[in-house]
């Protein structure tokens, strides 16, 4: 009966091999997983700026475009495009409408830019802006807004960087 008391067979649980093995198949297999989920979470935040991008874009396009058509009222030293990113927001009149309480809004919010690690500032202050008097090749804030772009100077996945999109 000591015999079979003592014996593999009649034992249970996990030897210290067994269970080293087994935690470093699990370690392996943590260093691994860890980069991409790293790699999923930088295309997640590149295809919000993408997307954030497009829809302040469009914004500033139609605000143009209504101020070309005489729906925004301007005055002649103005460009024609929105004076900041909260008037796509908070809405200009509408020089259509008669009794002058209707508004047009751009935009429902203004989003804030994925890359900027700045938590505290509002959204508007994320975006690095671009007024209409200033060229290409050295873009500045100015008396409005012609385009925006990430303050990021990060590099994205393909190579570019993130304030060049």
């Amino acid at each position: 009966m000591t015999r079979d008391r003592f014996s593999r067979a009649g034992m249970r649980g996990f030897t210290l091999i067994e269970m080293l093995v087994t935690l470093s198949v699990m370690a392996l297999l943590a260093t691994v997983a860890f980069p991409l989920t790293e790699l999923a979470s930088q295309r997640e935040r590149e295809l919000e700026l993408r997307g954030a991008l497009r829809t302040i874009r469009a914004a500033i396009d139609a605000y143009k475009r209504d101020t070309d058509t005489g729906k925004v009222a301007k005055s002649a030293d103005q460009s024609g495009y929105p004076p900041t990113l909260n008037a796509l927001v908070e809405g200009v009149d509408d020089t259509s409408d008669l009794t002058g309480q209707r508004k047009i809004y751009f935009l429902r919010r203004l989003p804030r830019d994925p890359m900027c690690r700045c938590p505290d500032e509002p959204p508007d202050k994320t975006w690095a802006l671009r007024s209409y008097a200033s060229p290409p090749d050295d873009p500045e804030a100015g008396d409005d807004v012609f385009d925006i772009a990430s303050k990021s100077d990060q590099e994205a996945l393909d190579g570019t960087h993130y304030k060049n999109w």
